[in-house]
């Protein structure tokens, strides 16, 4: 089978009747964790974005508690779920103002951590990346604002 087109899709949905958009939400849920989470943002975090970062913030904070510092390769394995985890609350928010201020609390928290960057060349990419997603993020945004970012990219 061949997937519809988003259009045409969209389309199709909006000739749907109200009960039946909710069946077919429900159904979907049902299938995917991903869709169910995302469903939850929507519904219940994204009319309160600043509240939403601070949960997330949190739930950052718990992941980099079980860091280990001492094992390089563990620590590597546990940067990265963390960087999934960060990239998947950014895909649901889909605000630039969201995924500048996770990636730079990301950033922040493995300078805290101690982690010696430089003898492993993986972690020193992992890093440079989130600097590079920075940049391009903090492009897109007004100038008023980069000011207001800038600082705290300075100290990264």
């Amino acid at each position: 089978m061949k997937a519809a087109s988003v259009n045409e899709l969209k389309k199709e949905l909006l000739a749907q009747d109200e009960s039946v958009l909710q069946e077919l939400c429900l159904r979907l849920i049902k299938y995917k964790k991903e869709n169910k989470e995302l469903l939850t943002y929507l519904l219940f975090e994204a009319h309160h974005e600043p509240a939403y970062i601070e949960s997330v913030k949190e739930e950052l904070n718990e992941m980099f508690a079980e860091l280990p510092a001492s094992n390089l390769y563990l620590s590597k394995k546990v940067l990265r779920k963390i960087v999934r985890f960060a990239n998947k609350q950014i895909k649901y928010s889909g605000i630039k103002l969201t995924e500048l201020e996770l990636r730079i609390y990301f950033c922040v928290k493995v300078k805290e951590t101690r982690i010696p960057l430089q003898t492993g060349t993986v972690l020193f990419n992992l890093y440079q990346q989130q600097l590079k997603k920075i940049d391009v993020v903090l492009k897109k945004l007004p100038e008023d604002i980069q000011g207001d970012y800038e600082r705290d990219i300075a100290k990264l």
